[in-house]
Parts: structure tokens; sequence; C-alpha cells
């Protein structure tokens, strides 16, 4: 959770101002960090998710601190049309959409070799497909404003291949490989398409679940920066490469994760 005052230190971007912004699974985590940014840039941001509790909390508390309030929809992005249906929905509402982040991910650890069919295949409906189908469904949005931006959270882990993550990891590289995709598919209609790699960020799911002081005092060791990586430092990237600055990036990996690669 980032608090207002460190949300307003971030740098004022104009070009987002008004924009249309919409962030899969913005609920915790990294998403909730970017729903944070982008609503302190005075975007209008919609986010889904499927923890109604956490998105409701969020906005509710994004609202107190007087940002406007946050578009939450329900949405199990693992079903296609569902998907699709929801950012129908939040085009009616909030007008065509400038920004995409595909953030929502779910990184379940399954031994690999007993990793049943239906689990890989579950994985890839969470963390890949979701991916592309939503890029399609906002295309035509924003060649219908002149032009838009894509960014695709992917991971470090392509390159580092922790244990038991297989599915996870196959998602996250192909991730890249369809950001190149889309930057050369919708170039034409000026809309650009990056890939973020976060490390091993500190959320809450992740201090509870992996990252032990054991394993965090590993991955120090590794660090160039000897600090913790927090979800702030990926929405403050995700800022930059959504605005007008970033103007002639497309096709690129960026990686935020304290200098481990």
């Amino acid at each position: 959770m980032v608090s207002k005052s460190e949300v307003n230190n971030y740098t004022q971007y104009r070009s987002l101002y008004g924009k249309t912004v919409l962030i899969t699974g913005g609920a915790s985590g990294i998403g909730a960090a970017l729903v944070e940014a982008f609503s302190a840039q005075n975007a209008r941001v919609a986010f889904v998710d499927i923890d109604r509790d956490a998105s409701e909390s969020l906005c509710a508390r994004l609202e107190a601190q007087g940002y406007t309030r946050p578009l939450f929809a329900y949405c199990n992005i693992s079903d296609t049309d569902a998907l699709q249906a929801s950012i129908a929905a939040i085009n009616l509402q909030l007008g065509d959409i400038s920004v995409l982040i595909n953030n929502a991910a779910n990184d379940q650890r399954f031994a690999t070799r007993t990793l049943t069919a239906q689990d890989w295949h579950q994985g890839m409906a969470i963390n890949l497909h979701p991916v592309f189908f939503a890029a399609q469904a906002v295309q035509p949005m924003m060649a219908a404003l002149g032009g838009g931006v894509i960014i695709n959270v992917s991971s470090v882990n392509v390159h580092f291949a922790p244990p038991e993550l297989a599915g996870y990891i196959a998602a996250k590289a192909g991730i890249l490989g369809l950001t190149k995709a889309l930057a050369t598919d919708f170039g034409a209609d000026n809309i650009r398409v990056n890939a973020i790699l976060p490390g091993w960020v500190a959320t809450e799911k992740q201090l509870e679940l992996w990252l032990t002081p054991e394993a965090e005092a590993e991955l120090m060791q590794r660090l160039c920066l000897k600090k913790r990586l927090a979800a702030a430092d990926v929405a403050k990237l995700a800022l930059f490469l959504a605005a007008d600055d970033a103007a002639m990036i497309t096709a690129q990996e960026f990686v935020v994760d304290g200098g481990r690669i």
C-alpha cells in the first residue's frame, strides 16, 4: 500500500490526465499500486478482479483520499467472453480505453513432474490468454482515438526459472513474444506495446507465502540495490511507458528488479 503523500510525489504526466486506463488484476499487489498511481495522474481508472472485498476497499480508500473513485468490475479473466464483455461495459461508462495494463496473474506453484493438463491449461487461461484477448478488445478503441498504449506485465523469472513454476514461466515468456507481435500488428494504429519484467516484489502475498527471511537474505546477495522491490517501483515505470514521454518506445522489455539481471 502506498500513502497519498508518496503517490503525490510521483512525476506528473499531463498526457495521462483524463485518459481512460484499464488494469487487470487491480485489487492487490502490483495491480493496486497501478490503480493508485494512475488515479493520482487524474486518469479515469477502471480495473477488473475476482476479489470483491479487496477491490471495494481499494476504491473506498482512494475516494477517501480525494481521488476519483476507480471503476471496479468483477471479472474472471480466464473466461474470455466475460473479459471482453467487461471491457465493453467499461468502454460504455468511461469512454474509449487509452491505456491497457495486462497485470493479472497467478504464480501458483506446481511440481513439474506431476503437473496435470488441467492445471497447465488453467494457468495459461489466467496468465497468457487474457493478455491477447484484452488487447484485441481495446485495439478498435485505441485506433479510433488515434493511438494508445498496452503494457504487459511479464516476470524476470523467464530468465531465472525458479523451481515448480514451469507453467507460469512459459506463460510469462509467451507474453514477451506476444508483446513483439502486438507491437507489429497494432503499430499502424499508433498503438505502443511494451512489457515490464518485475523482479521479486515484496507484496503481502509474496511475504506471506514465499518471500521468507531466508529467501530474502539470499535475494539481497544477488541484487545491486540492497533493498526491497516495491509494487510502487513497477507502477512508476508503467506511468512513464503510458505517457506521451515514451511516444517512440514500443516492442521493448523493461526490467525493474534492483539489478539482479
